[in-house]
């Protein structure tokens, strides 16, 4: 959401991002020009961009779960799961870059309107790459590869409740959030939990019986609390959506984020249900009389029955939206929202698919996932030709990060003229 700070310091939505795009695309014309300044893309990347990691892990995790297999598949799954790495690296060493650039900018990119939300984004890249280092190297490796994903599972636990906590508290405290204003976006400082369900029960699948438990526990625990922030930020959303606008065009595949808590939860609940059956010991809780494992597991798919169909119904609202509004829209790093929300729709059908023993609700799967690779490329081939156009990552392109860079300014300066002013009165 772009901003414009007034006298009093708050932001003030822009009405017309569309009218200010094209406004800013004719002061400041782009194409035909020499190249720009390193520097100066660097300081205009934010965490917006990481959504192109979850896309990314998503897939190369999407396709390691994929019920019908051929020879090659495991490799295309490795080729994404290495891309992904290479990228999330890339753009981990650009937005520090960034912030050693402009220090003060750090500060208020995690309570700006719109970049602040998308810090959840890099943390879910995370998880992702642990989901994925546990699909691809953990067959091939040996003893020590199991005891240092129960390690970085607990250390990755620590840090998203650290995450959800402080940068909620961060944005309630610094800013004041128009319902009118509300998107799905909103949800991703929670969406580290969202995913893990799906991480602990990969991790548990290799541990041993005791450290398998207390892992599915503490995934069921960390998928719940997702799902909760997740479900009263769904009540600001829709009721922004009966009573305001649709979002802006080029906003609008942001809509597909809302597929995700349900989507991620669905397949989070089958998979630790999946792992509980073989792991729970008898006598757990205390109850000899049945199996806990299987009654986990059966409650599980309920649970997951109970969500998946909420997270078909936000996709098909997201594309109905999106394709009314198609020849308006104008890229931005949140179209990849159109990968990563409905990989987790996808997973959810397989693996529900898997629990009930339908192998067309697998097909209907594996047919999703065809389709994501394809809008997988085109995301990609969209995003670089946004930066070779200059679309993005140019002067009087990226309004939110314009805001963001220039509160470092402001800050830089009014620190320099008490610390002169300190000097004159000394």
């Amino acid at each position: 959401m772009a901003s414009q700070p007034d006298a009093s310091g708050s932001h003030e939505p822009e009405r017309d991002v569309e009218a200010a795009a094209k406004r800013d695309n004719d002061r400041f014309p782009q194409r035909g020009k020499a190249p720009l300044p390193l520097k100066d893309r660097v300081v205009r990347l934010t965490w917006a961009w990481f959504p192109a990691c979850m896309a990314t892990g998503g897939m190369a995790n999407l396709i390691a779960q994929q019920p019908f297999t051929f020879r090659g598949l495991m490799v295309i799954g490795r080729i994404f799961y290495i891309f992904n790495l290479c990228l999330f690296s890339l753009f981990t060493i650009l937005i520090a870059a960034r912030f050693t650039f402009k220090p003060r900018a750090l500060t208020t990119s995690l309570h700006h309107p719109s970049e602040s939300f998308f810090f959840g984004a890099f943390w879910v890249s995370i998880a992702l790459i642990l989901v994925g280092a546990q699909s691809y190297g953990g067959p091939a490796t040996g003893d020590w590869f199991v005891a240092a994903m129960r390690v970085l599972f607990w250390i990755y636990y620590a840090c998203e409740l650290i995450v959800a906590v402080f940068q909620y508290h961060v944005i309630f405290e610094s800013e004041k959030l128009a319902a009118s204003e509300a998107l799905p976006s909103w949800i991703l400082p929670a969406y580290p939990f969202l995913v893990t369900g799906t991480l602990a029960g990969t991790v548990a699948q290799a541990q041993p019986q005791w450290s398998a438990v207390q892992i599915i526990i503490a995934g069921l625990t960390g998928q719940g609390l997702g799902w909760m922030l997740a479900l009263f930020i769904y009540v600001v959303y829709l009721t922004r959506l009966i009573h305001h606008n649709l979002p802006e065009p080029s906003k609008r595949p942001g809509m597909y984020i809302a597929v995700g808590p349900a989507a991620f939860t669905s397949s989070g609940l089958v998979s630790l249900g999946n792992q509980a059956q073989s792991a729970i010991p008898s006598g757990f809780l205390g109850i000899e009389s049945i199996p806990v494992g299987d009654l986990w597991l059966g409650l599980s798919v309920a649970a997951a029955l109970f969500l998946w169909l909420m997270a078909i119904w936000f996709s098909a609202l997201a594309t109905l939206s999106v394709v009314r509004q198609a020849r308006r829209m104008t890229f931005t790093p949140s179209w990849w929202s159109f990968v990563f929300p409905n990989v987790g729709l996808a997973l959810a059908t397989i693996s529900i698919g898997g629990a009930l023993g339908s192998t067309a609700i697998q097909a209907v799967g594996s047919g999703m996932t065809v389709i994501l690779v394809v809008i997988w490329f085109f995301c990609a081939y969209s995003h670089i030709r946004a930066v070779v156009r200059r679309d993005i990552l140019a002067v009087g392109k990226d309004l939110d990060v314009e805001a963001v860079n220039r509160k470092h300014d402001e800050k830089k300066s009014q620190n320099r003229w008490i610390s002169r002013s300190s000097d004159h009165l000394a």
